[in-house]
């Protein structure tokens, strides 16, 4: 049996972007929302009560469901077209091998996999949902995209969208063991239409970068200025501290034992080989090995914002360096000071096709900011358990 979300026009008054309080205003809908979706029965499920904690600032956690079905290849349904359907016509047999998670089971490196999510979702027209991975799904390699019946596009729901959910689920470097329930992606609401947000004005762009609200280095800040207003580039730390034997980054081993998403104790020494300083302040990236990396800079997230990473592109380099690209209000944000605090962008890195040269400092990427709709009443790192604010360089919480 699914969960079914619901969204309707329930809405509060109008009032102001700094408020809780969420009204018609366009942009990404906070956790106070999703909590009264929840609380009116907008989300409901008949299997069992929605965990507290599957509420994030912006999103809710997805859940898998009880079985995943192998497939031969990655696909999207097509306009007028049922995943479940999609499914039968590539292989009229594939229920036949479907997998019970009910008790776990070994998703296989390198194999991919469709799991119905416990989820159904029943969008009014002004509201559209994305998903992304969670933290831990990429900084373990799994690649995961949300599918919709009818989807033309990955990761994505149209505003009217009325069906079930499901998730591509693809181990990269490490099998894994899963399980009904198990969390490997989240899925945000944007309301399309609307009393139009406050765009990120200029001056304001750059009240919070001089402020430190968004990063914590005056030299980027500069950078910050020169690109575009609401976008942040970041670059990648290759020195560290510049102590001898200072570990910067970690490769993934291959032939390694699976790793069950439940636990928490595995030794990182046993699936992952450290990167460690050097003279040159440089690291050549292999083709179709993996890097967990982190960036040069301390970022944050405002409470009245929302952060995600852009898609990769090739003026960086011919490699991408996320697979969780989200940020939600209150990451890295250090509230008793109003400021930036300590947390560094953790970068999950592949290279394509060709081996290519990293050095210290260098743009890898860039990072989007956007209003929220409404202040969340909870934060990230400050009122739910974040396993990564405050972070530096760190793996999956499955790693000691």
């Amino acid at each position: 049996m699914n969960e079914v979300i619901t969204k309707t026009d329930s809405t509060t008054n109008p009032g102001s972007m700094a408020s809780s309080r969420v009204g018609d205003y366009t942009g990404i809908l906070p956790s106070q929302k999703i909590q009264e979706m929840l609380s009116n029965g907008e989300i409901k499920t008949v299997l069992a009560k929605i965990d507290d904690d599957q509420v994030q600032p912006a999103s809710i956690d997805l859940r898998l469901g009880d079985y995943a079905y192998p497939v031969d290849t990655s696909f999207l349904p097509g306009k007028g077209m049922r995943v479940l359907d999609k499914m039968k016509q590539l292989d009229d047999r594939f229920a036949d091998f479907k997998i019970d998670l009910s008790n776990g089971a070994v998703l296989e490196k390198g194999r991919v996999y469709v799991i119905p999510l416990l989820k159904a979702i029943n969008l009014r027209s002004e509201v559209a949902a994305f998903a992304n991975p969670k933290s831990s799904t990429g900084r373990l390699d799994i690649l995961t995209r949300l599918i919709a019946d009818g989807a033309t596009t990955f990761d994505q729901v149209g505003e009217g969208y009325k069906g079930e959910l499901f998730i591509e689920v693809a181990p990269r470097s490490f099998s894994v063991v899963v399980k009904t329930g198990t969390r490997l992606n989240q899925l945000r609401f944007r309301r399309t239409r609307g009393e139009e947000a406050k765009p990120i004005t200029a001056p304001e762009w750059k009240k919070l970068l001089d402020d430190g609200q968004i990063v914590d280095s005056s030299d980027h800040e500069t950078n910050a200025r020169s690109i575009k207003t609401g976008v942040l580039p970041f670059t990648v730390d290759l020195k560290g501290s510049g102590r001898d034997g200072e570990i910067i980054g970690y490769r993934s081993k291959k032939h390694v034992k699976r790793i069950d998403l439940e636990r928490r104790d595995y030794d990182p020494l046993d699936f992952w080989e450290p990167i460690h300083v050097n003279k040159t302040s440089s690291l050549t990236l292999d083709p179709d090995e993996f890097y967990i990396l982190m960036t040069k800079e301390a970022i944050a997230v405002p409470p009245e914002y929302a952060a995600e990473m852009l898609p990769y592109d090739t003026r960086a380099g011919e490699f991408r360096v996320h697979y969780a690209g989200f940020f939600d209000p209150g990451f890295g944000w250090n509230a008793k000071l109003n400021r930036a605090g300590s947390s560094r962008g953790v970068l999950e890195v592949r290279s394509h096709e060709v081996p290519f040269l990293l050095e210290h400092g260098q743009t890898v990427g860039w990072l989007r900011y956007e209003r929220m709709a409404a202040r969340p009443e909870i934060l990230y790192g400050q009122d739910i358990n974040s396993n990564y604010q405050g972070q530096s360089l760190k793996l999956a919480k499955q790693f000691m």
